[in-house]
């Protein structure tokens, strides 16, 4: 089974067109289609190849290094490193005692140039006055006790539409403590999301009548529901379904 064949094989494992990978990793459709078929020539590059493979593999849960490894041993393995010094080779070796003397003789031109310049100004300014320009103190005056208000700061509008949603609306927080997948419908059954979420990303929806979930790894999320803290769903490796509805604590 080639690379493509496994990108393939994982999309629809994850239950995904090719419409709904192309806008999550913002690869164009043609593009996946080829890359599935084990064709990389709409890539421009073997160098865009490997990120493109990159990218659809992190985002379905495969092992993004061994994919890249085993599209390049496809190709030919992996490009050898360029030598700086087989880029960038001096057309002939620099002498050093020229470099020398041309400097040398270039100080002492400057040198005699600071002196005749010196000596004209010394002759013509002659022996006047030197003006000083005068300094004075500018007060200026504290501001008044009275005119300093400090405000306190009020919640932002999307902190209190977390913990206030009304309606019959659920707001569902999930932060992802470790790379997981996660499937989130409305009451209705509407898929909102599908997909995987990195390690430490934070995600929101909202619903009308409540949130159906399906966990992959049910230890690998923190909740916030309405904003009430869930805590986290169930135990590592866990795969379970869930539903929440207006009320904070209905996840069942």
């Amino acid at each position: 089974m080639g690379v493509g064949a496994r990108l393939a094989e994982a999309r629809e494992a994850a239950g995904l067109s090719v419409e709904e990978l192309s806008r999550c990793t913002r690869v164009r459709e043609a593009l996946i289609n080829a890359i599935e078929r084990d064709d990389f020539s709409l890539c421009g590059g073997d160098f865009y190849a490997r990120g493109h493979v990159r990218n659809l593999s992190t985002f379905l849960g495969i092992d993004a290094e061994a994919m890249v490894h085993e599209f390049d041993q496809m190709h030919g393995g992996v490009p050898l490193p360029v030598r700086a010094s087989g880029v960038f080779q001096a057309e002939r070796p620099i002498k050093i005692r020229d470099r020398h003397a041309l400097n040398w003789t270039m100080a002492m031109g400057v040198a005699l140039v600071v002196v005749v310049v010196f000596g004209v100004v010394k002759t013509m300014g002659g022996d006047g006055d030197t003006t000083t320009a005068e300094v004075r103190e500018i007060s200026v005056p504290a501001p008044s006790p009275s005119t300093s208000i400090v405000k306190a700061p009020e919640p932002s509008r999307k902190e209190a539409s977390l913990s206030k949603p009304g309606n019959g609306t659920v707001v569902f927080q999930v932060r992802a403590e470790r790379s997981t997948r996660l499937t989130v419908r409305d009451a209705g059954g509407r898929r909102l999301f599908s997909g995987t979420l990195p390690a430490g990303k934070t995600s929101v929806w909202r619903a009308k009548n409540g949130v159906r979930v399906t966990f992959a790894d049910a230890g690998a999320v923190s909740l916030l529901v309405n904003g009430k803290e869930l805590g986290v769903p169930g135990r590592p490796g866990q795969s379970l379904k869930r539903f929440y509805g207006a009320s904070a604590g209905s996840g069942r």
